[in-house]
Formats: structure tokens, sequence, C-alpha cells
């Protein structure tokens, strides 16, 4: 399999932050030196397999040029990035390692490899600069990073013409610093800190001490620590963490690094950061979820209860549902069976006698079921005693433990896989064990025999697989039917000169082992186990290797060790966050996806604990390294923050932040302790208008809109984590309201697939993009901050030690003046590309321009090629949305696009309506009356109203802006005297379409354009409540 690698934005955002941090800085890609060979008798001239010759034996090789810009310069570059991502400023420039030290933050499994390898082509691309050191703590981080190089060459070569040279730093093969030292092109070093943080030391008595910092004979009689200095490397930590130290004290790893490799300035990729410097872009664990970048995790805690005088083992799995009868409990007990007692399963009511059900057990006797509580999620006992989901009671010995880890994990991975295998998505769930004889033992002739865990592993998928193969799509049991039980799950584990599989171990402080060969059967087998022709679906492996599983179609993580409070829990979770891709190498993400991606992607861990022990641990670890957030909108949140206003970036001052703040108090947006409203979290949330058209506030609108919406989405992690073990409607099926004739005739009116087509003159184009750069094109001008200061006159002892012994005079802004810039574009291509029309188009639009418009190219190259590639792409949608047309094709939905996204859901978010053509109604919204719910209730209670179907996101109406998904399609009684019988309705929470946002008016304007035409039955319009759709419909007839 080959992974389909793409641009996306938030990565690009990320490269670009780096790239400009150095705004001002001259282009220059031939930095040659002369080229220290050593003694020439002794060289060995090294063979290019590339090129299938030796490198010219000439003395030139090439270095990164010094940074050319001033110190005030970089810093106000940097404090521009902050607060373009409302960062908090840093106080001075950070020179702990090279002329500058960045640092960004990248959550677990968004990318941050790829980040900064594409960084390195940004930055070739731009200034030239070609050395590169790739520094991390681990030999399994080394080798990821190093597969990460290997999978994107192709998609590199693509887009920049040219590919890295890259390879880990061996003290056994020094040629290759040669090599890296003399090729002009983009060339990288891995070094891995445990095989070479020994050597850091000059001193040092390793044997790769001895090696990097000696005069080496085969090395041409030459020390190799100055050949890699002479490069003026850009360092890359990855995971600086782990290498750094802290805040009290630097590492041995920074300190050399500082002193022996002449850094031109370094960069800190983590998603935790424990000693801060420049930070200049964020992408924490919060912004990852809510952008919809990793999976969303659930947690199924097994939590033992100790309860004094109670003998009997109880085990409560799941409460099911079912529309027709009342809850159950599906509880595992203990039942004697004429070959002595047996745990099994059973499904149980309230009244039901566990005395009974277990065939007389004196340990159940006068035990009833006396409550069984969905919503809550307990069973009640007549002896008072609750149990919840996932809460085991009795004798609960650490093999019963496990085995209950074991059949939860296999649960479900059956549960999830069946889905995903309609959808080509290999699943795959992770063991991590401590003991390996726990999994694998071997027999006196050396054969391998399974351990204990394998056995409870076998006999459980048995079971679970004879319980529940009759509900389960035929497709997809033939499947799991034709992989031998021996065959689906399989160990991972270093082993010895035997080849028998032994523990990992691991030196010194490290949690992780350093085995080269276990992490390359891992790598190496990592695009396999994505394949449906690969049997293995469950795997086991020793939790020293854990850090080495990076697969993105992990989907159950379970920890079978005791708890360990020194693992993390963040740690733990951090193998399966990545977004799985099918079978064809595709990542299904946003784009894939839609608002389904959390359906698709979840991550589910079974705890050795209970749920509420994991999950408050987990979060206490992700709020300690997630950056403040505000919560509250208040004057002193408003002041300082940039807004755009005409093309012109400006600060909001205090003046205007009172204005702002007395609007939203007399909107009701706030209330008295500066926190948003319900009515603002449901108007932010209906994509309404947030500023009235009448108001002078108005031009601030989208600001101030992302402003509240950062205050109300951004602060808490409610909401992020599930109860895996909370009661879930399971099946949420298609009733008898979908089989009704007045449906069935909605149904096969709209179920129709559209294409589109566009036609309109280029040079109403041309001549609409012109009017609008000259209008509303402004550029800023590269400028700098300088402050000047001086060390005040008397000191106290803490002023020195807190950094506080200089007092600030002056501060003045300069701009930047240049000659001009030395960096290559392709103007013409590169707006053509962004606006996607043709450099014809591109062309005829820059020579029409006005004269003093183009000039600010010169002023700012890559704003003005964003802002006019943005302002043409805003006429072009408008032209197009004007000039489109619809054609039916014969293609349709299926009705199974109403059953897919919503399986698994938490009844407390379902409303249960008796005209839905589903048993559950499940509606969007923030707020805890959204407009979506109280229409969907009053449609339920309307007379007029026949059956109605909430429309599912896979339900898409495509358009030039993107796929459109309408909110609802209703069918009326027609002997209520009602004309048009069938109706789309999208809910807003506004009727005035001038309260809309531009992309939303667009897309409305594409629905009416495929439903309100000559001869259709259906009528299409954006409604707020059910009363103005009747009186639409009503002005209609």
């Amino acid at each position: 399999m080959k992974f389909d690698f793409k641009i996306q934005q938030y990565q690009t955002d990320a490269v670009d932050s780096i790239v400009d941090v150095f705004k001002g800085e001259s282009f220059n890609d031939s930095n040659s030196y002369r080229f220290d060979f050593g003694d020439i008798v002794n060289r060995q001239r090294t063979f290019d397999m590339e090129s299938d010759s030796y490198i010219r034996d000439d003395s030139l090789a090439y270095s990164n040029h010094p940074i050319s810009i001033s110190p005030e310069v970089l810093f106000d570059n940097i404090v521009r990035l902050q607060d373009r991502y409302d960062l908090k400023r840093s106080k001075s420039l950070d020179t702990s390692l090279g002329q500058v030290s960045l640092d960004i933050e990248m959550e677990t499994g968004t990318g941050k490899t790829y980040v900064y390898i594409k960084s390195m082509f940004e930055l070739n691309k731009h200034y030239g600069w070609n050395k590169f050191i790739v520094v991390v703590p681990s030999i399994a981080i080394r080798e990821g990073v190093k597969k990460s190089f290997e999978m994107t060459q192709d998609h590199f070569m693509e887009h920049y013409g040219k590919k890295a040279r890259f390879f880990i730093y061996d003290s056994s093969n020094l040629q290759k610093l040669d090599d890296f030292s003399q090729d002009s092109g983009i060339n990288v070093m891995i070094i891995n800190s445990q095989a070479f943080a020994a050597s850091l030391k000059e001193d040092g008595r390793s044997k790769d001490s001895r090696i990097i910092y000696s005069v080496r004979d085969e090395f041409q009689s030459r020390r190799p620590i100055d050949v890699i200095a002479a490069n003026n490397p850009i360092i890359i930590l990855d995971e600086p963490q782990k290498l750094l130290g802290d805040k009290k004290k630097e590492s041995e790893t920074l300190k050399a690094l500082r002193k022996y490799f002449n850094p031109l300035f370094s960069m800190n990729f983590s998603a935790t950061h424990k000693v801060e410097h420049n930070l200049i872009y964020s992408l924490d664990a919060l912004d990852a979820y809510n952008e919809k970048l990793v999976k969303k995790i659930e947690v199924k805690g097994i939590e033992v209860k100790n309860l004094s005088g109670t003998s009997c083992y109880l085990y409560l799995q799941e409460i099911v549902l079912d529309k027709k009868i009342a809850p159950r409990a599906k509880m595992e007990i203990d039942v004697s069976r004429a070959n002595g007692i047996k745990r099994e399963s059973h499904l149980l009511s309230v009244g039901d006698n566990l005395y009974v059900e277990s065939n007389g057990l004196e340990a159940y006797r006068d035990i009833f079921i006396t409550d069984v509580n969905a919503i809550q999620g307990y069973v009640e006992l007549s002896d008072g005693t609750r149990l919840f989901s996932g809460e085991v009671i009795g004798d609960v010995s650490e093999e019963n433990l496990r085995r209950v880890q074991i059949r939860e994990t296999i649960l479900s991975h059956l549960d999830k896989e069946e889905k995903l295998f309609k959808k080509g998505i290999k699943c795959l769930s992770l063991f991590f064990i401590d003991e390996v004889a726990n999994y694998r033992q071997y027999d006196e002739s050396g054969e391998p025999i399974l351990g204990p865990y394998g056995k409870m592993f076998e006999e459980e998928y048995k079971n679970i697989l004879a319980e529940r193969s009759e509900l389960f799509d035929k497709e997809y049991m033939d499947y799991v039917k034709s992989i031998p039980v021996a065959s689906t799950h399989k160990g991972y584990f270093s082993v010895d000169k035997n080849k028998r599989a032994i523990n990992s171990t691991v030196k010194g402080k490290s949690e992780f082992s350093d085995d080269i060969d276990a992490y390359d059967l891992i790598l190496k087998d990592k695009e396999r186990l994505l394949s449906f022709e690969e049997p293995t679906r469950f795997i086991f492996s020793h939790s020293a290797l854990s850090e080495g599983w990076d697969n993105p179609n992990v989907f159950q993580i379970c920890a079978l060790k005791h708890s360990d409070s020194s693992v993390r829990k963040r740690q733990e979770v951090g193998r399966g966050l990545r977004l799985c891709v099918d079978s064809k190498g595709t990542r299904m993400d946003l784009e894939e996806c839609g608002e389904l991606i959390h359906n698709v992607n979840k991550l589910t861990v079974v705890a050795s604990e209970g749920y509420d022990t994991f999950v408050r641990d987990l979060q206490k670890e992700i709020s300690e390294v997630i950056r403040d957030r505000p919560s509250k909108i208040s004057k002193d949140f408003l002041v300082g923050k940039r807004i755009v206003v005409e093309g012109e970036e400006k600060k909001i001052d205090g003046q205007l932040a009172n204005k702002i703040y007395q609007y939203l108090v007399r909107q009701d947006y706030i209330d008295e302790n500066d926190r948003p409203t319900d009515k603002c979290i449901q108007v932010i949330d209906s994509g309404d208008l947030f500023i009235d058209r009448n108001s002078d506030l108005y031009r601030y609108t989208d600001t101030i809109t992302e402003l509240v919406r950062v205050v109300i989405e951004g602060g808490t992690l409610d909401g992020m984590i599930d109860n895996g073990m909370k009661t879930r409607i399971r099946e949420n099926r298609l009733n008898e309201n979908f089989r009704k004739k007045e449906f069935q005739a909605l149904w096969n009116e709209i179920n129709h697939k559209y294409t589109y087509r566009v036609e309109f003159d280029s040079e109403e184009l041309i001549r609409k993009s012109i009017k609008s750069i000259d209008e509303n094109l402004f550029v800023s001008r590269l400028s700098y901050t300088l402050k000047t200061g001086s060390q005040k006159k008397n000191l106290e002892d803490f002023e020195v030690k807190d950094g506080g012994s200089f007092e600030s005079r002056k501060e003045e802004t300069k701009e930047l003046k240049k000659s001009g810039s030395t960096v290559k574009y392709d103007l013409v291509g590169e707006i053509a590309e962004g606006a996607t029309i043709t450099r014809r188009t591109a062309v005829s639009i820059l020579k029409g321009i006005e004269e003093r418009k183009f000039a600010m190219f010169a002023e700012n190259p890559e704003e003005f090629i964003s802002k006019v590639s943005k302002l043409i792409n805003d006429e072009k949608a408008t032209l197009i949305v004007d000039h489109i047309t619809y054609n039916r094709i014969d293609d349709t939905y299926d009705s199974s696009i109403f059953t897919e996204s919503k399986a698994n859901c938490d009844p407390s978010k379902a409303f249960q309506g008796s005209k839905h053509i589903m048993d559950y109604v499940f509606t969007d919204g923030l707020a805890e009356e959204s407009v979506e719910k109280r229409f969907a209730q009053s449609l339920d209670r309307a007379d007029e109203v026949a059956v109605y179907a909430k429309l599912p996101k896979g339900f898409k109406i495509p358009t030039p802006v993107g796929n459109y998904s309408p909110d609802w399609a209703i069918a009326f009684d027609d002997s209520k005297g009602i004309k048009h019988i069938f109706f789309i309705a999208e809910t807003k929470g506004s009727m005035e379409s001038m309260q809309l946002k531009p992309i939303e008016r667009a897309k409305i304007h594409c629905a009416e354009k495929v439903y309100n035409v000559d001869g259709s039955n259906v009528r299409y319009h954006h409604v707020d409540t059910y009363d103005n759709l009747l009186k639409l419909i009503r002005d209609m007839e």
C-alpha cells in the first residue's frame, strides 16, 4: 500500500509560520566554502548510487548562509506570528540554541514529522538553506522518522521537483558526513540521542565519544564534529522535552549541541514542551480534537467494587435498549451447570431473580433486579446496591479482570469493524503486555505455544462470534469466518539469538526499548497490516515497544498490565490517535468523511481501572499542557486583538473594545459574569449574523463572531472523551414511517444525485476581479519594532534572576526598506494556481489593476499573492453560483445513508419522535434547546405533517463552494389542504437571507436551483420555526 499524502491547511499554516519568522531574509543557495578533505592519501572516494559515478574530487562544500536580518526584525516577525495565532507574546528573542530557538506545538497524530520535512523544502525554496540535523530521543522515533522520509519522498518530489538526501548518523560510516557537506541540495542527518548523547561530551569514555571528537585515521585525519559544524546546520529537535532538560537544569545534549554543532537556529517540535522558547505555532490537543484532526477517544473503564457483605460475582456489561420493550441489563454471573460453575452473560429485566438465573447458587439468594436505568447506565439490586456499566463486584482475580478487558476489546473491535469493513478500512486492536510469557510460551521441543492471555483471547473470540454472528452483516461475517482464530492474532516482540520472543529491555531511566530489530519489524509490517489480505487484526506487543506503534488503523488499545502511575495516560492513548486510512491509502479525514469523521475515527481505550479515574487523570494531563484559553468575553479579552477592516489589519483599542462589549450586553449575548449566554450560543451555532446590519459594528462582524466562537468552543475538555460503557442506542432502525406511501413518494422525488455545469464569460470574471482588487486590496508593509532600554541604576539580586534588570525606555515601529526581494516568484503562476484560473486570465487581471495596487507586490509579495488570489476566488464563486445549472443523473441515494451515521449514540442526546422515519432523532446544536430540536418537536406535534426525516450528512448537493446537506425532508398530509405536500427545509435562526454568511447564502441559492423548478412537487426554503414554514407554504398556494 502507498499512503496518499494531502496538502492540509493546518500543516501549511505551521510551515508558513516557520518561513515567516525570517521575512526580509535574502535568498542564497550558493554559500560554498573550501572543503577540508584531510589526508588525501588515505581518502576513500565516495560512489554515488543515484548518479552511478564517483563524487567529484573538488574542494567545494556547501553550508547554510548566515541570517542577515537583524535580531530586532527577527523578534518582531515572531511577535507578529504570535499575535496572528493569539499566542502569548515572548519577552525576548530566545538564542539558547543558534540565532533563534523556535517552538512548534503539534498534538500527537497531526503529522509533525511531515511538517518539519516540508519546512525544509520551504526554507530551501525561500532562503536557500539546505543543511538540517534532526535530533530524536530514541531509536523508535529515529526509525519512524526515517520511515516518514522514505514514505514522503515521491510526494515532495511531485511538489518541489527535488528530493531530500537523508541518512542516519553512524560512527562506523563517517564517509556520509562528506556527502552531507559536499552536496548542494537538501541534506538531512538523523541522530538519536541514545546513540549520540554519550558522544556529546568531549572527554566521554564511550566508543562513540572517542570517534566523534578525535582525529580519525579512517576519516582522513579529521574530527567528525568539525565536518558537521562547518555546515552551520539548522537543528530540528523531535520531542525536545526528552532532550533539553528542564527549567532548572540544561541537559548535556543541549550544552554540547550549542558548543560543538555551530547551529544556525533550532526548531523544537512537540505536543508537550517542558521548556518554553519562542512559540510561533500551536495546535494542541483541544485544537486537534475541535478541528477533527485526530480520533475521538472513548474509554471503557473496568472498575472492581469491594462491597462488604457481598460474595456473589456480578459484572454489568451494558444496558440494552429496544424501542418496543423496557431497557434490559446484560450481566455476567456465575451459573451452576452439570460440569461445574460457569460464568455466563444473561439478558435481565426488572423483577428477574438472580438466584433462579444462577440455577440456585446460594450467593445469589434473595437478590432481584429492581431497576434498570438506561440514561445513567446502572442496575439497582434488591439490597440497594447500584452497579454501573463496567463495574464488577464479588470474586475478581487478576485473571478475571484481564479476561473482561480482552472480551471488551473484542466486542468493541467487532462492532466497529463491521461498519469499517463496508468502507474498505482495516480495523486493528493493540494489546500491550509486560510479560511475553503471558502471550507466548515454548514447549519442551522449543515450539511456540499460547500463554494465558493468548488462550483467553481465543476462548473469548470464539464465544463472542458464536453469540453474535447472526447480528452482523452476512458479507462481513463471511470475511471474519474466513480467518482462522489462530491467524487473526499475532505477537510483536524482541527475540533472542534462538529467535524466541523475550521481554524487551530498557536502559537507564528510559521507558522504551532500543531494540532496532523489533522496531524494524513493526515498521516493515506497517502497510501490510492495513491490507485485508493480511489476516492479523489483533496485535500483542511488549509495553516497552509501544513508542514504535503509530499505525493509523489502531482503533482499540488495551493495556493488560498493572496500573502504573509512571505511565502517563496521554502516552497510552497517543499510539492510536492518528486518523485512519482505507485500503487505497486515503486518509479518512474531514474532507473524505464530512461530519461523520468521528463516527469513523474513534479510538477505544480498554482500561484496567474505572472510567472516572482514567478520564480524570487523562484530562489533568491534557489541561497541564494545553495553552490557556479565555472563558469570558470581557473588555480586557477584547483589547489588543487584531481585526481586519477593508483589508487593513488593526488592533482593538480600549474605546472599540468598550463599544463591542456594551453591544454584547445589550443583545443579551453575555451574562453578568461575562460568559456567553444560551442565546449567544444559539446564534453562533445557527450561523446567523452576529451583528445587526444597522449597527456601526457591522463591518467587524466576522472578527467579533470568531472571537466569541473561540470562547464558546475553546475552553472546555467536556465532550472530548466518551464513556465507552455508557448506554448506547446500538441500532437506530428505519421504522414503519419510512414505509408510509407519503414518505416513499417524497424519497423517490429527492433521492437522485446531481451534477452541475457553470458557464460564464471569462471577461466578466476579469472585469469584476479588477474592480474588486482596486477597491479592496491592501497589504501590510514589512516592518519591525525597535525597543531600546537601559540597565536599572540599582539592582536587587531577584531582578537579575528574574530577568528584570533592564527597563524599557523607548519603542518604535520602522518600515523594513529593501532594494527588492531576492526570493524568486512566479507571480502569474502562483495566482493562477491559488485562484484556479488560467495563466492568460491571471495576466489579464494583473494588467488591468491600478498601478499603485500592483506596486504592493514589491512591498509584501507573499501577502499580495494570497490576497489577490482570495479576491479573485470570491468573485469567481459569486459568478459561478449565478450561472450554475444542475442535471439529474441516474445514480440515487440508498436508504442505508440514514442508518449508517447514528449507531452507538447516547440516548440522552436523542429525541424520540412519533412521525420520524427512524426511532430516534438526533439534532445538531450547542444550545440545550437548539433551533433544530425545537423544530423537530414542532414537526412531531403538527397535525399537517404526515412524516418527516432528519436528512443525514451523507445526503449532499454538490456546489462550487462545497457540498451542502439540507436539514429536513417533510411530507405533509394532503387531506389538510396543503398544496405543496413535499418540502426540503434548512433550519436557521433567522429568516433574513442577508443575515446569513456569504457561503451559506451561496449554498442555499444552489439548493433552490435544484428543487424550486417548474414541474417539481418539492419546494425548498430556509426557515427558523415551523410556524414560518407553514406561512411560506400558504403564501406559495
